[in-house]
């Protein structure tokens, strides 16, 4: 079995990696701290959603998390400000007592302060030993930025809207606006209506055996699937529009008995973030539960892919879609760059060699998946980082966000969360059997 290529490929010399490690270390923190720029001290402590901590918190956490793994239990160091810890390990307060945070300067002094231990200890570290645990760190912060990035969304949207109001009434304010070099009005429509790719029967590689890997990724293993069609793009807020339209929210048919539970109790009628404005119609449908994602697959008589389905799509043996090229803001909306989603075709250079369209980056995309270990599976750097979540309560998610960090953006990268989550930046695509 060929192993996937390293994502970020190692030199071959120790300095280089060293020199490279601290410089993604830098841009990473770089992009973290842009968040909080122009962030008030009543958001920063604010929980926006039940399901989240504040923003602070996961601030907070990224320093915490960096000065345990690769200070205190590496060397013995003692930590900076000891007082934090029970404030800011994972498994400590609850969410919802997680809102009384120290001031946002004497947070970023706790994360200086770590970093620039940290930096001095790179100088010296055996990275023949140590260099996945350092990478796992750059992608747990790239985590915790990406949730930052949408519980800010959830503030914005929670600041502004009032009693009753809905989510296209914000759009209409211009707090969530059309990026204006890819207005999706300039693209027509029905160019991607319902348009599937075949992907032919055969094996190929699920999984990830790289450096990068984290746990629940490994080990890579060879999969066969009978032939199979997908969507070249994600469904489109206008494809979903017609769900909506056909009264599908108060129609059981096509819910799961779960879902539609999930339905009439939450008194669900659209997406979370949805809005009436066709310019959005190119983009992808965003905010949606796994409920919702299966139920519009059953109204086009279709259905959501495997994991092993869309991971195939997304080029199989490949790292990404496109190949083994770093991702740019070229190949995929992804890192903060435009801050919202984009039209679904925008990115041709993304492309996989099934011509599908979007793979990486915009939105995360439900599969019909249950997360759970691979065979062979075996847990780092804790029992609880992966393996906690083997519940079959969770569904995996694919492909990443307009919010996900480079580090954390490659096709065999698992996501996942309960059915019924709808306020992360989740959409889908369909496949049906041949």
């Amino acid at each position: 079995m060929r192993s996937k290529s390293i994502n970020f490929q190692q030199t071959s010399q120790v300095v280089d990696r060293r020199q490279q490690l601290e410089q993604w270390l830098h841009q990473c923190r770089t992009g973290t701290l842009e968040l909080f720029e122009s962030i008030d001290e009543t958001t920063f402590c604010h929980q926006a959603h039940s399901e989240f901590s504040p923003v602070g918190w996961h601030l907070g956490h990224i320093g915490y998390t960096e000065s345990l793994w690769l200070l205190e239990r590496q060397t013995g160091i003692k930590p900076e400000f000891p007082e934090y810890r029970r404030l800011f390990v994972a498994d400590g307060l609850p969410k919802s007592e997680r809102v009384k945070l120290p001031p946002i300067s004497e947070i970023k002094t706790y994360l200086e302060a770590i970093r620039n231990k940290v930096l001095l200890r790179l100088e010296t570290v055996d990275l023949e030993q140590e260099e996945r645990l350092w990478r796992w760190l750059l992608q747990h912060e790239s985590q915790h930025t990406e949730t930052i990035a949408f519980v800010m969304q959830l503030q914005r949207w929670h600041d502004r809207a009032p009693v009753g109001a809905s989510w296209q009434n914000l759009t209409t304010q211009n707090k969530f606006t059309v990026h204006p070099a890819l207005n999706s009005s300039t693209v027509p429509a029905n160019c991607l209506d319902s348009e599937m790719v075949c992907i032919e029967s055969g094996e190929f590689t699920q999984g990830n055996d790289s450096i990068d890997a984290l746990d629940n990724e490994r080990t890579a293993h060879q999969v066969c699937l009978d032939t199979y069609y997908i969507d070249r793009y994600p469904v489109t807020c206008g494809q979903y529009r017609a769900f909506i339209e056909a009264g599908s929210y108060q129609n059981p048919t096509w819910w799961s008995k779960s879902g539609w539970k999930w339905v009439q109790s939450g008194q669900v009628t659209k997406p979370l973030y949805w809005s009436e404005d066709h310019r959005w119609d190119n983009h992808p449908v965003c905010g949606v539960s796994w409920y919702e994602a299966d139920a519009y697959a059953r109204f086009v008589g279709k259905r959501l892919p495997s994991e092993a389905e869309w991971e195939k799509a997304a080029g199989g043996d490949c790292t990404y879609p496109w190949g083994e090229d770093i991702p740019t803001e070229n190949h995929c909306n992804h890192d903060n760059t435009v801050n919202q989603t984009t039209p679904v075709n925008a990115y041709p250079v993304g492309q996989s060699v099934y011509g599908c369209y979007d793979l990486l980056g915009n939105v995360w995309e439900w599969t019909s998946t249950i997360f759970e270990g691979y065979e062979g599976f075996a847990s780092y750097p804790y029992p609880g980082y992966s393996q906690v979540y083997f519940d079959r309560e969770h569904w995996v998610l694919k492909g990443g966000s307009w919010a996900t960090r480079p580090w954390a953006l490659r096709s065999s990268f698992r996501n996942w969360y309960y059915p019924d989550v709808r306020q992360i930046l989740a959409g889908f695509r369909c496949a049906k059997n041949k």
